[in-house]
């Protein structure tokens, strides 16, 4: 029974020593990123009330969150998703902002769902942006080009952000008069990928041919630019139109920073948040079949808290980014110094005085007692894996020191007077 304690439940996982460290590096790339745009910080809480992301809100599904309830029996969840949470913050306490509001964050995020099994996390760690009170292709233009960054700073060489606008597919759902269950249904056959079932659908419901057919070659509308220009071609539909006036404006300010190397246009893309009303869009990259980043414009969600603002943010998957890179072979190099101060237990008050003095010099210093059981190899290794440069082993009765580098194993002997003057490893 003790052994089954050891284990995490399915869909989550314990992350430590290089991986850990990696992670951590690459969080900080990604908020460098956001900090360079002027994006200040929030934090949310890990759960927050049901209604906060319940349907009419378009967040996940609620067989996909995890309940719980507090003393006074309302519902609770733990957030699965970030937007919403910040969405309710923002209604809260910027309600009154005259000037766009740009913030970001750094927190987890908790989806019950059922694809644990194909290596899919249930909790994940997500880093993103969100800028509120911004309707222009201006902020359209900003969000995607911060996560263009993003994937830069985190090392990646070959990528595609895949953008659309959902305001294309709805102002053909309107003009065909679909909506409620038959608009659920139709974008869940959509997103499965399941062409057959649409063309079923739409000929069940005896829509105008020319829309169905329209309807039918979504799938088709990716690619290069000139997608845009077919899509313009398909329809009168004075929605959509202007939805494809949107991406075309989009690409001309891309092509100012030489970022549209990196877009390719979905019109047919669709999110499983229902709150997005306008641009959407997700990140790709070798090594994952699933975006490492993904967002879009949801100008209607903050005024469901209470006043309405324009919006806009993204938010990068950093479990799944860290994924992609390993399998690229992408190196997250390692800040590695430091000192594991390895001391015979009769010499602790001298170890105590020399650590204290490294780390006032601003270098890490980690004490353990020696113990006669254990090799300099082992102590090498742990030194190793807590990201230490270099291993010194104090002598007992004496002033000398054994100086070995974690990372070549080169030996040194020296004075610990003249260790605490500076000549590291």
């Amino acid at each position: 029974m003790k052994n089954d304690l050891l284990h995490t439940p399915e869909g989550v996982r314990d992350i430590y020593n290089g991986e850990c460290a990696r992670k951590t590096v690459l969080e900080n790339r990604l908020r460098d990123v956001c900090a360079l745009y002027g994006y200040n910080d929030i934090q949310t809480p890990t759960f927050e009330f049901f209604d906060v992301f319940n349907k009419e809100r378009g967040s996940v599904p609620s067989n996909q969150m995890f309940k719980l309830f507090d003393r006074y029996g309302n519902t609770l969840v733990l957030r699965p998703d970030m937007t919403p949470a910040i969405a309710r913050a923002a209604a809260k306490y910027f309600s009154e902002h005259v000037l766009p509001l740009k913030l970001c964050y750094a927190g987890n995020t908790f989806i019950n769902n059922h694809k644990a099994y194909q290596g899919r996390l249930k909790e994940n760690t997500m880093i993103g942006a969100e800028l509120i009170g911004d309707s222009s292709v201006d902020a359209d233009f900003e969000i995607i080009s911060m996560v263009i960054d993003c994937m830069k700073n985190a090392g990646l060489h070959e990528f595609q952000v895949e953008v659309g606008n959902v305001r294309f597919f709805r102002g053909l759902l309107a003009q065909a008069g679909i909506s409620g269950d038959d608009e659920e249904m139709l974008v869940s056959l959509i997103q499965n990928k399941n062409y057959f079932g649409v063309e079923e659908l739409l000929d069940s419901l005896k829509i105008d041919r020319h829309i169905a057919d329209v309807l039918l070659e979504l799938p088709q509308l990716f690619g290069s630019v000139d997608v845009l220009d077919k899509a313009r071609r398909l329809t009168d539909c004075a929605d959509s139109l202007a939805a494809v006036d949107r991406l075309y404006e989009l690409y001309e300010l891309l092509k100012v920073t030489g970022s549209d190397r990196y877009i390719t246009f979905d019109l047919g893309t669709l999110s499983k948040h229902t709150y997005y009303t306008g641009i959407v869009f997700h990140a790709y990259t070798f090594g994952t079949g699933e975006p490492v980043a993904q967002g879009g414009r949801y100008d209607r969600l903050i005024g469901q808290f209470g006043r309405e603002k324009a919006s806009i943010g993204f938010s990068v998957t950093v479990d799944r980014l860290m994924a992609a890179i390993g399998r690229q072979g992408i190196d997250i190099p390692l800040d590695v110094r430091g000192t594991l101060l390895v001391y015979p237990q009769n010499m602790l008050n001298k170890a105590v005085a020399a650590a204290d003095r490294m780390r006032k010099t601003d270098v890490p210093v980690c004490m353990i007692a020696s113990r006669p059981e254990k090799t300099k190899e082992q102590y090498l290794e742990y030194a190793a894996n807590a990201q230490l440069e270099q291993a010194v082993f104090m002598q007992e009765n004496t002033d000398a020191v054994t100086v070995l580098s974690a990372r070549t194993g080169k030996e040194r002997q020296m004075s610990l007077e003249d260790l605490l003057g500076g000549d590291h490893a």
